[in-house]
């Protein structure tokens, strides 16, 4: 054979198996990233190509679907209460994409999850009926947050201490997911992105915030398990007033005709005495304030339940001033509502905090499962003694102190309010927080709940935990109990 045509045949034969292994690499190992991309429309058309499947509460749909006119994409999502449960589902828009339950659990709800499919639809690529997401969440106490927060800027969570549940999550202000969930709905999309508000942020899990004096429960806890104090009921060495170590800095109390001087944890707590913590955070140390509040959830950088929280974040590297700071929620702490709801369902379930989480199941069509949520998944974050003194405590914050509008006839409640600065110099609106627990004294149902308004219009003067919060989750523990 002729040098050059030999040369020919083998550079040609070396460009075919260039292709087929570059076809063979694209299909076997390139394939399912392709498809995943967002770039890819045909990824999109087949998450519209069927009636979605639904996220469920209390057994009925929150979700629909409903048929377009032209277009390839045939299908959109609808919302049954779409503002009620927004901060529950998220959206599933054609334009923008999906976010919370909508986003993670999109393949199961489009019917591409592998999951869905017998071995031949595998094979051959065939799109299966869609699936299921079974929430966790009460219908009666969401609408009870939903209603009591009303135009209010805050947040809500409710927990069910034992199983870790997550009964209610509400966010206001909301918004109704119908409105971005199709292809022609830039307008409501751009208003929703410059309200200042900020309807789309989920303020329940997304929205650290300074927590005030609630986090002095997690203060209280440290010093009860690190034997600063023996119990709630032994005298502190609190000075009143207290400055600020090494500094002429003077911290306040809310009223100066409270008993804090040298005030046990109890009376600390019931008239929320900012020169007991401070102090206990001092003589405690950053660390040991830290580790407890690590215990309890915050720092920590995967919270799934399943939408991931947001960290919630006790600092380091402080020097003594600051560490007094944090024990009554200040200087650089923060925290979401979810987070103090788990502070207090921890307390309320003997000292063991349940993992919290708002999906209880996940099925085929069929309503088979494919995914199961356990229950009651617990770690132990404080002893049993101290869980029930610091119950104790917050009953007496609510029964004779600042915690007083959470009261519930026939139930044990327990609570501490929490008024957070907001700005430099506390110059915004204060945050008013709430965070409790409530035990049904007949049936012994529980339920664990924090509250934030971020901004309810009223006068400075007027922002309190007991006064905007407290009364919100009454509501939502009254409801829960009740279920």
């Amino acid at each position: 054979m002729n040098r050059t045509i030999r040369r020919a045949s083998v550079f040609c034969l070396l460009l075919v198996l260039a292709l087929l292994g570059r076809a063979t690499w694209v299909q076997a190992y390139q394939a399912r990233a392709l498809a995943d991309d967002d770039h890819n429309r045909r990824q999109t058309i087949a998450q519209y190509a069927q009636p979605l499947g639904d996220i469920i509460v209390a057994g009925s749909p929150v979700t629909g679907s409903k048929g377009t006119q032209g277009g390839d994409l045939a299908y959109k999502r609808t919302y049954t209460q779409g503002e009620l449960y927004a901060a529950v589902t998220g959206y599933s828009s054609q334009a923008y994409g999906a976010t919370q339950l909508e986003g993670i659990y999109s393949h199961v709800l489009d019917g591409t999850d592998d999951r869905l499919k017998n071995p031949l639809d595998v094979v051959t690529g065939k799109q299966a009926a869609p699936g299921s997401v079974l929430t966790t969440i009460d219908p009666d106490v969401q609408k009870a947050a939903y209603q009591a927060l009303g135009d209010d800027k805050g947040a809500a969570v409710a927990i069910d201490p034992k199983t870790g549940q997550i009964l209610g999550m509400v966010s206001t202000p909301s918004y109704d997911p119908s409105k971005i969930s199709g292809t022609s709905d830039g307008d409501a999309w751009q208003d929703l992105l410059s309200d200042p508000d900020k309807p789309l942020v989920n303020r329940a899990l997304r929205q650290p915030l300074a927590p005030g004096s609630t986090f002095k429960l997690v203060v209280a806890s440290a010093a009860l398990e690190n034997n600063l104090y023996s119990s709630v009921d032994e005298r502190t060495d609190s000075p009143d007033p207290y400055t600020l170590p090494g500094t002429s800095t003077v911290l306040k109390n809310e009223s100066a005709s409270a008993p804090c001087e040298n005030a046990t944890l109890r009376t600390a707590l019931q008239y929320s005495c900012n020169n007991v913590f401070a102090k206990v955070a001092a003589d405690l140390g950053e660390d040991k304030v830290r580790a407890m509040a690590e215990k309890f959830g915050f720092n920590t950088e995967k919270l799934d339940v399943p939408v991931r929280a947001s960290k919630s974040v006790y600092p380091s590297g402080m020097d003594k001033p600051s560490t007094a700071l944090t024990g009554i929620g200040q200087f650089e702490v923060t925290a979401t509502p979810m987070q103090m709801a788990m502070v207090s369902a921890a307390l309320a379930n003997g000292g063991e905090l349940a993992a919290p989480h708002m999906v209880s199941e996940v099925t085929d069509s069929d309503g088979n499962a494919l995914q199961k949520f356990a229950d009651g998944d617990t770690e132990r974050v404080v002893s049993a003694s101290t869980a029930e003194q610091l119950r104790s405590a917050m009953v007496t914050v609510v029964e004779q102190g600042t915690g007083t509008n959470a009261r519930i006839d026939g139930a044990e409640v327990g609570g501490k309010t929490g008024t957070a600065q907001n700005g430099v110099g506390n110059s915004n609106t204060p945050y008013a927080w709430f965070t409790s627990y409530a035990k049904d004294k007949s049936t012994g149902k529980e339920v664990a709940v924090a509250v934030v308004v971020e901004d309810s219009g009223s006068a400075r003067s007027e922002v309190s935990g007991n006064g905007l919060a407290a009364p919100i989750a009454q509501k939502m523990m009254k409801a829960a109990l009740k279920g």
